[in-house]
């Protein structure tokens, strides 16, 4: 725990800030693209276990249990690259994906592949469908 906001702010100790329910969020990114794949949350175990394995970990909140993505369906997160933000309550991870390279549980290679496409928040897809 940084025991300063210039220590937390512009300290080199990673001192992860989780919410109410002992999470961050964590948003895992194509190392080679750049694009958003998906939004997950950390538990301290996840973080940690990320950390120390280079193969990214999430908290399922639906499950409530640890998760190593790809774990079943082979897609496993080989972390490049973690970064944390300036007040240490979100993280942003640069993976390499095994396996088809996919992240989303419905076959899309990323969980964001709808935009809301004007104010009537109607959705369009702007990947090709999977199946």
């Amino acid at each position: 725990m940084a025991n300063s906001t210039e220590a937390l702010e512009r300290g080199l100790t990673l001192a992860p800030r989780f919410d109410a329910d002992g999470l961050i969020p964590a948003v895992a990114q194509s190392a080679t693209t750049g694009e958003v794949l998906m939004l997950a949350w950390m538990n301290g175990e996840a973080l940690a276990l990320t950390i120390e394995t280079g193969i990214a970990h999430y908290w399922s909140r639906s499950r409530q249990s640890l998760w190593k993505k790809g774990e079943t369906s082979g897609q496993l997160q080989h972390v490049q690259e973690l970064r944390i933000d300036c007040d240490q309550d979100a993280v942003v991870m640069k993976v390499r994906v095994d396996g088809d390279g996919g992240c989303c549980h419905v076959g899309f290679t990323s969980c964001f592949y709808r935009a809301v496409a004007g104010p009537d928040g109607k959705l369009l897809q702007i990947a090709p469908d999977p199946s």
